[in-house]
């Protein structure tokens, strides 16, 4: 502890008032320095209440520092038994992991034979598969040029048939006055079958057209002349009735042929039309429209066929 100033300066003064009889130089020299020393009293007064302040703020402090060295000390005691207690796990976990490391390795060498079968079934399965991939799309691409041909093919069918509508207006306009008088034009399977009765053309047992037959067949050839793409089929068909023995033919074979030939020659007459695309044929009794009416059977039947080799050609690719 500091000591009190004011205990030495007070019996100095008393001292100094005694000595009154003191020359008045020396008294004003005492006086000075009797201040000079208040003032240094004083100072070290306010100096001593400045320490004073300044060790009660450092012994709190101290003390708040005391209060967190402990805690700090608690702090590092916890932590320190958690990074124990941590470092325990680990090395359990480090060992673990040495075992499983070791196990994996050991399974791994005693599967290699396995592991490489199944590689192996993997790629061949892989391999099949792409063999069936490629497979696949050959067909997929076969199939995408089959439709292309398909659909140019039904195009070429579309326009056939529209063709042979249009022939069938045009030979059913021509032969307008004959139809319904033993005559009938009629389209089906792709071609255009003209029917005309025998007794529109021939009188019975004759090949020899009559002069309407004959008006009939020329008609018919100039509506067709032009159709350059048309095979004309001439079919003679007869009865079944037996063939007389006075008559110039030997059977219906031969009366059905010769009565066709006729109608073919009086087509050549009467147009331009080519001859290598006519054909004369003869059915005789074999192939009836109506097995309970001759009439009916007596017949000869202008097929217009239509050439179908852009069709055949399409099909075959």
């Amino acid at each position: 502890m500091l000591r009190n100033p004011n205990r030495t300066i007070v019996p100095l003064l008393f001292s100094l008032l005694i000595v009154a009889c003191v020359p008045a130089r020396k008294y004003e020299e005492t006086d000075r320095r009797a201040k000079a020393l208040q003032q240094e009293v004083e100072g070290a007064n306010a100096k001593a209440l400045e320490a004073q302040t300044r060790m009660g703020e450092m012994s709190a402090d101290l003390s708040g520092l005391n209060k967190r060295v402990g805690e700090l000390e608690r702090d590092t005691t916890v932590l320190g038994t958690s990074l124990r207690k941590m470092t325990v796990q680990y090395d359990k976990i480090n060992a673990l992991n040495d075992e499983l490391l070791s196990k994996y390795n050991a399974l791994l060498a005693g599967n290699s034979s396995e592991n490489r079968k199944l590689l192996t079934d993997l790629e061949a399965m892989r391999l099949d598969l792409q063999n069936k991939e490629d497979s696949v799309n050959a067909l997929a691409k076969r199939v995408g040029e089959k439709q292309a041909a398909l659909a140019a093919l039904q195009a070429e069918i579309d326009a056939k048939d529209a063709a042979m509508k249009d022939l069938k207006n045009r030979v059913s306009q021509a032969l307008s006055g004959f139809e319904g008088k033993g005559l009938t034009v009629e389209q089906r399977n792709g071609r255009i079958y003209v029917s005309m009765d025998n007794k529109l053309l021939f009188p019975s047992g004759s090949a020899a057209v009559d002069a309407k037959g004959r008006e009939a067949i020329g008609k018919l050839a100039k509506a067709i002349e032009n159709e350059k793409d048309l095979s004309i089929l001439v079919e003679g068909h007869t009865d079944t009735d037996k063939i007389g023995s006075g008559s110039a033919y030997k059977d219906n074979w031969d009366l059905s042929v010769m009565r066709a030939t006729s109608v073919v020659r009086i087509m050549q007459e009467s147009s331009k039309t080519d001859p290598v695309r006519i054909t004369a044929a003869g059915r005789g009794e074999y192939v009836p429209v109506d097995p309970n009416d001759k009439a009916k059977n007596r017949r000869i039947e202008v097929v217009l066929i239509p050439d179908l080799k852009e069709l055949y050609k399409l099909v075959k690719e």
